[in-house]
């Protein structure tokens, strides 16, 4: 699916992606091409820009993580959106998939999170631990498949690593995750982690917006976009 038809908003303060498993947020080390890269050089010619295009990055989601994307267009909006994700205004919702017998239908998890810089993995306590930090998510079973369901969660945080580390620790990593437990691997390399919705505060018309996006139809999205 091309860069235009994953659009899922766009006006002159803002641009929202649906954002493919494997694509980076932002430049790295790696010297890939990033997502913000591709919407600067789509703006660039499709608008007919003679000069380099703004974006401003306002969150992120892990590079084998797929889903909703916000991108600031003007300084003034990247100013507003960051004070906004500084205080967790925004609303924030994901869909995992874990095996079927996860814990209960319904409930909360709350854990204390260290991170490891030089691993780039976090871990989520049982108990409050020296340098930790308080990790909050709601999750609600979905949907069912043979051997796996999908998890609806909402973060109160937003800890580096959060949900990948918090179902870990409880015993359920999700689906392809290697590095947090998973006993195989997606054969695209992606997580089973989807961004589903984020709501926020538009910068400038002060409008509360949804955006929501649906999962790529690849590996195991498939049966959940079938079963929703």
């Amino acid at each position: 699916m091309d860069l235009e038809n994953r659009i899922l908003f766009e006006d002159n303060h803002l641009i929202v992606i649906n954002k493919k498993a494997g694509e980076l947020v932002q430049g790295d080390k790696t010297g890939d091409l990033s997502l913000a890269d591709n919407i600067k050089q789509y703006i660039k010619q499709r608008d007919n820009k003679p000069n380099a295009v703004y974006l401003g990055i306002i969150h992120r989601l892990d590079r084998p993580t797929s889903g909703v994307v916000t991108f600031a267009k003007t300084s003034k909006a990247l100013s507003r959106l960051n004070n906004q994700f500084k205080s967790r205004l925004p609303k924030k919702i994901y869909w995992a998939i874990v095996n079927r017998n996860f814990l209960k239908n319904e409930g909360s998890l709350i854990h204390w999170m260290t991170r490891n810089k030089k691993q780039n993995k976090s871990k989520a306590h049982k108990n409050e631990v020296p340098n930790s930090k308080i990790a909050h998510l709601h999750f609600k079973r979905i949907h069912e498949l043979d051997n796996y369901c999908v998890l609806e969660i909402l973060l109160e945080t937003g800890r580096h690593h959060q949900i990948r580390a918090q179902l870990s620790t409880e015993g359920f990593p999700i689906h392809g995750d290697l590095k947090y437990g998973a006993k195989r691997s997606n054969l695209d390399s992606s997580i089973s982690l989807h961004a589903r919705q984020l709501c926020i505060e538009h910068p400038v018309t002060k409008k509360y917006i949804c955006f929501t996006a649906a999962p790529m139809e690849v590996g195991i999205w498939r049966s959940v976009l079938f079963y929703s």
